[in-house]
């Protein structure tokens, strides 16, 4: 672990609330999101999670409370020195046209040395950690709007990680993939996230999905946090009817025993 990541970088939100028009999007929320954690927000559409994930990205600002981050107020980090610490994917991935898989890394380097700066080695050796733990190596010479949905969120996955990050803000990142690149992207998360430290927030759709590969759940309802805790604790049939406003079944995974919820 490198000396970035040797304390606990906490996102700590204080009465944090969004409101659009006099309509309230996200209600006052009092929340700490330690790093090291996989932590899965979850919810209906319109519950507000692409909001919250957006405030912490600091892509939109609050209109009420207060987040800081590492003990310090998040508009009071500079640009660069956040992007160092904090790496956030959309939920719309940016086109990149005539970019090469390893030009697009590259561009994580930014936030330590500008555009005009001249790359290090250390550089060059970050973007190729990046590439080798993201398994994107081998089209490193390809173009980037060629790949498959799958090895182009790993590609971006990768820039993040050459950011030298401590934290991914993660918008559904498997909402356009088929099945097999959904659980090939969320191994490689959970695995970044317990081999390097990093704390993840990360908007999911699939609750299945969210309990497996997450320590911990965040659910959001019209704005309002409902719920909080284990995929164990989550995953009863109450509470995800809580969640998702229709009658939900619970049952044991045949094979792993992992809590596994079906709408009846």
């Amino acid at each position: 672990m490198n000396e970035q990541m040797s304390a606990d970088l906490q996102f700590q939100l204080e009465m944090l609330g969004f409101a659009l028009r006099e309509r309230e999007i996200l209600a006052p929320i009092d929340m700490t999101l330690p790093q090291g954690r996989v932590v899965g927000l979850i919810g209906r559409n319109g519950s507000g999670k692409s909001t919250l994930i957006k405030i912490l990205a600091r892509q939109q600002m609050p209109t009420n409370g207060s987040i800081r981050f590492d003990g310090k107020l998040l508009n009071a980090w500079g640009t660069k020195s956040f992007a160092r610490k904090v790496g956030y994917l959309p939920q719309q991935i940016p086109v990149a046209p005539g970019l090469l898989v390893k030009e697009l890394v590259a561009l994580g380097r930014y936030p330590w040395h500008g555009a005009l700066g001249r790359f290090t080695q250390a550089d060059s050796d970050k973007i190729n950690d990046a590439m080798t733990a993201t398994g994107v190596s081998a089209f490193a010479d390809q173009l980037v709007d060629v790949l498959s949905g799958g090895e182009r969120q790993r590609a971006w996955l990768a820039m993040l990680l050459a950011q030298d990050v401590c934290w991914l803000l993660l918008d559904e990142p498997i909402s356009a993939l088929d099945l097999a690149h959904q659980v090939n992207v969320l191994s490689l998360v959970r695995d970044l996230s317990s081999r390097r430290g990093l704390g993840v927030l990360i908007v999911l759709h699939d609750i299945n999905m969210a309990a497996r590969f997450c320590d911990e759940l965040i659910a959001l309802r019209d704005g309002h946090l409902i719920a909080r805790g284990t995929p164990n604790e989550i995953m009863r049939a109450d509470i995800l009817e809580d969640i998702y406003g229709i009658p939900m079944a619970v049952m044991s995974h045949p094979r792993s025993g992992c809590p596994v919820s079906i709408a009846c």
